[in-house]
């Protein structure tokens, strides 16, 4: 290596070495002096030749030109692209004949660099290889006539190929710096407006085809179609390389490029664009892998507005064709198509996770009408994900009209119901287990892009449920669901309810129901088929005293979800319920064979046509029960026939009556009732609480140990059995007022005495009854033949005239009618 080196020193410093090294420089500094010599040459051919070089330039431009070309000035640019020649126009403007009209100038720069074949220059020929363009504004315009400012170059007259000669004027080269660029077309209603900070281009010719590759870093000002909807990529940054290509035969101009920046994203672009007279056919395709709200934000703001509500967490591969008229109003046809796998999709209802479909977007969905935001869809294919953790396969959801979207589709599923509970966000209802599957053909609107009214045709099954019905405390285990969604009506089939004690079948029918559930829930009717082989009753007070608390408590939200939509829905709707049981208990009350109608109206229940057996006997009824405060407000008209008095006076809690109980009377119990009164939140009845009228009558009764009678009987009946008292006419008419009674008419035709009543009777204070007591014994009269003849002797002999009156809450026996 040393070696090596010392010969190089060597060879350096040798006589030859320095022989040619000299004669290299002597060659060096000549070109430069050469070179010097031949631009100061040109400058002084400029110079000498200044006036006639401007105007072959301005003659050259005029030919080509139907308007008017002004220049501020020229220079010669020494050394500047040597070895051609390079003219620097100053301050030039270019404008068509109609400037006046439009006030738009197509060309204004402050400089513009033209590099001219210095050969083709002494031969009397401009020959134009190299355009710079600096500091500039250039203002294409296209009037609502068609009229353009463009339309200012000539056309060339073709030639035969023999008339072409290589001395023809071409640019080669193109650079711009600096240059605001703006293409308006009012009558296609398009504007491009670009910021170009820097712009080259070389081009290569083939005859009348050419292609170049143009570097491009511009700022989008507008790249609007339409200027109605806005800019596709406004305010981004475009900065690559195009590949363009001309062919003169087909008189249209392609362009490729790849990894194009738009913003801090890479896209792939094929477009083409027609150029022949009449026909400005252009196609644009994109492609490229971006976020989704990157990919919304290049889009014109009619569409971006609507895809910024919505949101993909992952990159997705979108493709987006873009074809139209520049002709032509309105938008060009776009179709965006993008494939998302394994994403999370937000939308204004919420999240859709582990997303994955294919996605078309085109505002062209019936060919024949148009391009525009009513004839524009999304369509979604293959979508599977979990919406609030409820796992959703959508075979094809079609969203027409973007004006006023519409969405179609299918929907299935195959979940545990406890994801429920993930949906319902105020938590008024809760599973706890069951298994859900839902087939569904469905429509809904999309109004300021939230799901309104959906509407659905098909089935949903659930098995085995068990959920908590917070607002009125109802717990279900193991219910069964089956819902038929058909055009006219919603089917509720096969429900198998069981609470605590309660076990109920259900089946149901809601006609017109896709129409009432959003329009006018209060009209809808709900009717109910229930069979129970046993129920408790207090669980409808239970619901009923719930659901009203619930009610005032109700806080209004912002916008109406679908699940806090279905609780509004439960509570205005009237539900009618044909009702049969073999076993229904209330209180101490057990029924059997009951059969009624019932109809719930806001927290109103409405009971018609009920019949029961109760008691050894029957009862026929009407009645109302709505919440009152903390209790419940009933209404009632009754039919007892032939009951037995003890067991059903037993199960009412004596309606009150302190002063005998069940076990002092028997016999058969017919009364008929109308009355209005108050029930406890335990199902009790609030004595003092009833009005109405009551008629009563028993058939083989009894009353026995009664201990006023058996006071009485001890001084007044001493030989007769007055604990053991058997009737033949016990009955009374009486009206209630509360806690006090008006006993109009009360008989008793008993085997120790007969006995009439009137007056008042209380629940507290202020009784007052008159008493008619006959001395004689009527142990016999049960044997006279007829009515008439009993009360022909009802009253001889001796006659009591008692008043049995409040004494300090107690009540009192004293001699005398009422009142003396």
């Amino acid at each position: 290596m040393k070696a090596l080196l010392l010969h190089i020193k060597n060879f350096l410093q040798s006589a030859g070495f320095r022989k040619y090294a000299r004669r290299f420089g002597f060659f060096v500094a000549g070109c430069v002096v050469l070179v010097l010599i031949l631009a100061g040459s040109l400058s002084f051919y400029f110079n000498r030749n200044k006036t006639e070089i401007i105007a072959k330039i301005n003659t050259k431009i005029n030919e080509n030109i139907n308007g008017e070309f002004h220049v501020g000035d020229f220079q010669y640019k020494f050394l500047v692209g040597f070895p051609n020649f390079t003219l620097a126009l100053k301050d030039v403007e270019l404008k068509d004949k109609q400037w006046k009209t439009h006030q738009h100038t197509l060309l204004k720069a402050r400089e513009i660099e033209a590099r001219l074949n210095i050969w083709s220059l002494l031969q009397n020929e401009i020959n134009i290889h190299k355009i710079l363009i600096n500091d500039a504004d250039i203002y294409v315009y296209k009037a609502e006539n068609g009229y353009s400012n463009a339309n200012i170059f000539k056309p060339k007259k073709k030639k035969a190929p023999e008339e072409k000669s290589d001395t023809e004027t071409t640019i080669d080269q193109v650079d711009l710096n600096d240059v605001h660029f703006i293409l308006d077309n009012r009558l296609g209603h398009k504007l491009f407006d670009f910021d170009i900070a820097s712009l080259k281009t070389e081009v290569d010719y083939d005859g009348s085809d050419w292609q170049t590759d143009v570097f491009l870093d511009t700022q989008i000002k507008s790249l609007a179609f339409n200027t109605k909807h806005g800019s596709f990529a406004k305010e981004k940054n475009l900065k690559g390389t195009f590949n363009v290509s001309y062919s003169s035969e087909k008189e249209k101009i392609d362009v490729v490029t790849r990894n194009l920046k738009i913003g801090k994203d890479a896209f792939d672009i094929t477009a083409f664009f027609n150029l022949a007279q009449g026909n400005a056919l252009f196609g644009i395709n994109i492609g490229t892998t971006i976020l989704w709200q990157n990919a919304s934000n290049v889009l014109s703001a009619n569409i971006s507005s609507k895809l910024n509500r919505f949101n993909l967490s992952k990159p997705i591969d979108v493709n987006c064709d873009i074809r139209g008229d520049f002709n032509a109003e309105g938008d060009p046809k776009i179709v965006v198509q993008a494939i998302i796998k394994d994403n999370e999709l937000s939308i204004p209802d919420g999240q859709i996770k582990n997303c994955n479909f294919k996605g078309i977007f085109t505002n062209n969905f019936k060919p024949k009408e148009g391009f525009n935001d009513a004839n524009s869809a999304i369509i979604l294919t293959r979508f599977v994900g979990e919406y609030e953790n409820i796992p959703l396969a959508i075979p094809q959801l079609s969203i027409n009209n973007l004006e006023k979207p519409v969405a179609t589709g299918n929907v299935s599923s195959d979940f545990e119901v406890e994801r429920l509970n993930e949906i319902s966000n105020d938590k008024w209802i809760q599973f706890t287990s069951g298994h859900a599957k839902a087939n569904l053909k469905f429509q809904f609107d999309i109004v300021d892009l939230y799901i309104t009214k959906p509407r659905f045709i098909g089935k949903i099954d659930v098995d085995n449920a068990s959920f908590h019905y917070i607002p009125k405390d109802i717990q279900a285990v193991n219910t069964n669901i089956h819902l038929d969604f058909t055009e006219k009506a919603l089917l509720i089939k096969q429900i198998a309810y069981k609470h605590k004690k309660s076990t109920v079948f259900i089946e149901g029918k809601i006609d017109n129901f896709l129409n009432l559930y959003y329009d006018a829930p209060e009209r809808m009717v709900v009717n109910w088929k229930i069979y129970c082989p046993n129920i408790d009753l207090k669980q409808f007070l239970g619901v009923l005293a719930t659901s009203q608390k619930k009610k005032t408590a109700a806080k209004t939200t912002k916008r109406t979800t679908i699940s806090n939509h279905l609780r509004t829905v439960i509570d205005k709707c009237l539900v009618v319920i044909d009702i049969k049981a073999d076993k229904i208990n209330y209180n101490k009350l057990t029924a059997t064979n009951t059969t009624a109608t019932i109809q719930m109206v806001d927290s109103k229940l409405v009971i018609k046509n009920g019949s029961l057996q109760t008691s050894g006997g029957s009862i026929t009824f009407n009645s109302e029960v709505q919440p009152s405060g903390k209790n419940f407000a009933f209404s009632a008209d009754a039919q007892v026939n032939r009951v037995d008095i003890a067991s059903f006076l037993r199960s009412f809690n004596n309606f009150g009556v302190t002063s005998f109980n069940p076990n002092n009377i028997k016999g058969k119990l017919s009364s008929q009732a109308n009355v209005t009164g108050l029930i406890n939140s335990n199902g009790g009845l609030i004595t003092n609480s009833m009005h109405g009228n009551l008629t009563f009558n028993v058939k083989q009764g009894a009353l026995l140990e009664f201990e006023p009678i058996v006071k009485i009987g001890k001084f007044a009946f001493p030989f007769r059995d007055v604990r053991n008292i058997t009737f033949s006419d016990l009955s009374g008419n009486l009206k209630l007022r509360g806690e006090q009674v008006d006993v109009n008419d009360f008989t008793i035709s008993s085997s120790v005495l007969n006995l009439d009543a009137e007056g008042i009777y209380s629940f507290g204070r202020g009784t007052n009854l008159a008493l008619t007591i006959p001395l004689r014994n009527s142990k016999n009269d049960i044997n006279l033949a007829t009515q008439a003849e009993r009360d022909a002797v009802r009253e001889r002999g001796l006659v009591l005239h008692l008043t049995a009156v409040d004494d300090e809450g107690k009540m009192k026996i004293k001699w005398g009618k009422k009142g003396k």
